[in-house]
């Protein structure tokens, strides 16, 4: 017998583990739609020029607190947790100073030209060696995106190969560091992450658990459902929702949410990345709901992180109402427009008050 669904649905108020808020008139537009669903967020690095040092950092955090409360409607209780952007140079002493100042609340490994803004990236994580010592002494978390960057592998095989090639022996040097593999997309990535030890996580994005790379050549070409890590197969996405469903401690939500204005999306190179902020809640319970996983939502969206993290949960609370409603075609950023995902498409639930 079917459990019928509950009308409402109350959570602690959520963490956003994996987030792209950009920078200037971009930030000012996009960062309310996180900060009315989400109390903290792990704020990507990958700025042109990247986040390098603690003095960056704190600059970048200034400008994200300036807006909170302001004009555009954001609240003045959302958190940017920030990230340092490692690079070959990186300095062992200088990220654990930030860390230790509770500037840097992790730091992210982007193989060099792996995706948006990665130039600057490592270009042989064996080059920092010294950096995931120090990170494993101090119990600072790696954040990695896993993809090989080497041309002859296919695009849709690069998460898996990065896992053979670079993160099981990455662990054998450093068995004692912290890892959150970022965006996992895989059969294989998530099978890795359950079987792993307490020091492996991962987080998981709306839009992982709800396309699949036929998505991207529906009717035509579809650059609005582009991002990377690449949406894989079929049997990928079925795999990531089981993994989401089974209620497992080692997965929690990190929307990647990544902002481009549509021009950039819609042209002849276009931008990789998926505007998921403003419906990522409502995404997330819509695929708990059909996954028969509700009892699990909680925990996914507003416990696993935290502990990983080693923070508090929130003490706040957030409300999904079971609504019908519209997603917009388009929604205004900067002096141009950005597309959400799910644009145009009917979602089941709403946050209650928008």
């Amino acid at each position: 017998m079917t459990t019928p669904l509950p009308d409402r649905i109350t959570i602690r108020r959520p963490d956003d583990w994996h987030l792209h808020l950009r920078d200037g008139a971009m930030l000012a537009s996009v960062l309310p739609h996180s900060a009315k669903q989400f109390a903290r967020a792990i704020v990507m690095p990958n700025l042109v020029p990247p986040v390098t040092t603690p003095e960056m950092a704190v600059a970048y955090r200034d400008r994200i607190k300036a807006l909170l409360g302001g004009p555009s409607a954001g609240n003045t209780d959302f958190t940017p947790l920030m990230t340092c952007y490692l690079t070959d140079g990186t300095d062992p002493a200088l990220l654990a100073q930030g860390h230790k100042d509770g500037i840097f609340t992790a730091a992210k490994l982007y193989p060099a030209h792996a995706t948006t803004n990665s130039a600057h990236g490592v270009s042989d994580i064996t080059k920092i060696d010294a950096v995931l010592d120090k990170m494993a002494e101090i119990g600072m978390p790696l954040l990695v995106h896993g993809e090989v960057t080497d041309p002859a592998v296919d695009i849709f095989d690069r998460e898996a190969v990065f896992i053979e090639r670079v993160l099981i022996s990455t662990l054998k040097r450093h068995p004692n560091l912290k890892v959150v593999m970022e965006h996992i997309t895989t059969e294989e990535a998530a099978s890795f992450v359950l079987g792993g030890g307490a020091n492996i996580a991962a987080t998981v994005t709306p839009h992982h658990l709800v396309i699949n790379r036929n998505s991207l050549f529906a009717g035509g070409l579809r650059p609005h459902a582009y991002c990377l890590p690449v949406a894989k197969r079929e049997k990928h996405r079925l795999a990531l929702r089981k993994a989401v469903a089974s209620g497992s401690a080692k997965l929690f939500i990190g929307t990647d949410s990544a902002p481009h204005a549509r021009e950039a999306k819609e042209s002849g190179c276009g931008c990789a990345g998926i505007f998921c902020a403003p419906t990522a809640l409502e995404v997330y319970a819509t695929v708990f709901a059909e996954e028969g996983a509700l009892e699990h939502f909680e925990a996914f969206a507003s416990l696993n992180g935290a502990a990983f993290y080693g923070l508090p949960p929130n003490t706040g609370t957030v409300t999904l109402l079971r609504e019908r409603w519209l997603v917009p075609e388009s929604l205004p950023a900067a002096d141009t427009t950005v597309v959400p995902f799910m644009a145009g498409q009917t979602l089941s639930w709403k946050l209650n008050g928008f």
